[in-house]
């Protein structure tokens, strides 16, 4: 024996139905102070900002680099005995 029984009804008739709680008022809250941290977020991803971040890093780094070559292939380190 099969039984099938087909409803027709919204999300909210079936929440009201089952005496489930209304989550919209709390989800719209969540994701507006998601979007706000999403949006100051993007700020700091702005080319510019990035490229002040990352190059005198990067340089620094690169410096560091070729010094530490120099001085494991017997080179000397000119800017150290300046």
């Amino acid at each position: 024996m099969k039984i099938h029984v087909d409803i027709d009804c919204t999300p909210e008739e079936a929440r009201a139905f089952f005496g489930l709680p209304d989550v919209q008022p709390v989800q719209a809250a969540v994701m507006k102070e998601l979007e706000k941290r999403l949006m100051s977020g993007m700020q700091a991803m702005d080319p510019e900002t990035l490229m002040k971040t990352w190059v005198p890093a990067g340089m620094a780094n690169m410096e560091q680099l070729q010094r530490m070559f120099w001085q494991q292939f017997g080179g000397s380190d000119k800017k150290s005995g300046q």
